[in-house]
């Protein structure tokens, strides 16, 4: 588990604590506090101990928001939260450090809805009353969206071409920008991806473009060329780290720039320095794959671990 803070507000210090289980190969996914990141998520049981240890040890408050939540999962992760301690009942609920705010995957659109900013104002308060850094989870951004894409048929409104809601934009917007740090205290959001269920009639909708990475058997299924953080700055990571990072981002940026010409006329017509450069973004792509530890169950596959250092030494 990594912890690291890097606060938006003006404090005497940033601090940076690394433990030395680390379980990560990716170089590039540090999470400050403060903004909002994407994480994948597992489901069942594995997710919920995963999530467990994740809300007791990174914040002092943390906030659940299950949107259309499957009911035996959110029972799932209650027991999980009361048995690692990170919930409390009796005469010390008061130290719980977890709340938990559910809507049922059968409820109305309105009421599924309504549970993301249920758990954003909840963010709010700790945040400004208590002075708290609070991390919020939002499960998932998908079903949140989705329930709100309901809504205008209801209404009777005229949906957008891929028919989404047409304030998509506002209603996501009004929930992103409300996920910030002030003086008192901040919040970070986490917005897990776990399941798509796509509609038979269009499989081309964003929803069903996104796991598309999957399909390359590349986990974690994360782009490098998708994803941007402000903290890749060389005054954060320093300058090596960050050399390399945009390095990368360079090569596998010239891979997809030919991804056409090798569908259309295949390897053999490239160049000999074209056919290196291929190679190698392969392997960088294959390089930051990561068995990882609690799957070991699902794939058969020890878990790999390889700390940050040796993960830039190694480009």
């Amino acid at each position: 588990m990594v912890k690291v803070q890097w606060r938006h507000r003006l404090v005497d210090e940033a601090t940076w604590e690394v433990d030395s289980d680390m379980h990560s190969s990716y170089p590039q996914l540090f999470i400050d506090s403060g903004p909002s990141s994407n994480v994948p998520q597992l489901t069942g049981i594995e997710r919920s101990s995963e999530l467990a240890r994740l809300l007791d040890s990174t914040s002092d408050f943390s906030i659940f928001a299950g949107v259309g939540e499957c009911t035996q999962e959110g029972s799932d992760l209650y027991r999980e939260m009361i048995e690692s301690g990170v919930i409390k009942l009796g005469e010390k609920q008061g130290e719980s450090k977890c709340a938990l705010v559910y809507s049922q995957m059968n409820e109305p659109p309105g009421a599924r809805a309504r549970v993301g900013i249920i758990g954003l104002t909840m963010a709010d308060h700790f945040r400004d009353t208590g002075g708290w850094d609070v991390l919020l989870f939002i499960n998932n951004i998908f079903r949140f969206t989705q329930a709100n894409s309901e809504m205008p048929f209801l209404l009777g409104r005229i949906p957008s071409v891929v028919g989404y809601q047409p304030t998509l934009i506002t209603d996501l917007g009004g929930l992103q920008e409300r996920i910030t740090t002030t003086k008192k205290g901040s919040i970070t959001s986490h917005s897990c991806y776990n399941l798509f269920l796509l509609g038979c009639h269009n499989c081309l909708v964003p929803s069903g473009m996104m796991p598309l990475f999957d399909l390359f058997g590349i986990y974690p299924s994360v782009d490098p060329l998708d994803s941007a953080s402000h903290m890749l700055s060389p005054y954060i990571l320093g300058e090596d780290h960050y050399n390399i990072a945009r390095g990368l981002q360079k090569v596998l940026q010239n891979y997809k720039n030919l991804q056409d010409i090798i569908d259309i006329l295949g390897m053999d017509e490239l160049t000999e320095y074209v056919k290196m450069t291929v190679a190698h973004a392969r392997k960088i792509q294959r390089f930051l794959s990561q068995p990882f530890h609690i799957a070991e169950v699902f794939t058969g596959a020890p878990g790999k671990y390889t700390d940050l250092k040796e993960s830039i030494n190694s480009f």
